[in-house]
């Protein structure tokens, strides 16, 4: 049942954001932060960057409010290879209003199929 519910619909403009990040060229750690915008029922981009640790990305998360987050970095594997894994970062931090978590938690699996990911984690 959770995942056909939808709560809001992906921005046509973030949906863009996403793809072209999806096959960026660039090897720095980056990141799409996305929000709910509850006016328009709408998940929107927040802010984006590039060149930022796992710790740094922390750092610039809402200690009050969930957010949706996109991260690509830079993996070397066992062998030597090297790989730009994304990462869907689902963060709710405690405190958060219930009505903000259901949003999120509603608009989540639309989120991930519009980017197409296959690794989802959850802060808390």
């Amino acid at each position: 049942m959770s995942d056909s519910l939808v709560v809001c619909e992906v921005d046509p403009e973030l949906k863009e954001k996403l793809r072209k990040f999806r096959f960026r060229k660039e090897t720095d750690n980056a990141a799409i932060i996305m929000k709910v915008d509850k006016d328009r029922q709408m998940v929107v981009l927040e802010e984006e960057f590039q060149n930022i640790s796992p710790e740094e990305l922390k750092t610039e998360l809402p200690e009050r409010q969930p957010r949706f987050v996109v991260y690509s970095y830079k993996y070397v594997h066992e062998d030597g290879r090297v790989s730009y894994p994304l990462c869907f970062i689902f963060s709710s931090p405690v405190g958060c209003k219930p009505e903000q978590q259901m949003m999120y938690a509603g608009s989540k699996n639309r989120l991930v199929q519009t980017a197409e990911l296959t690794k989802v984690w959850a802060w808390a």
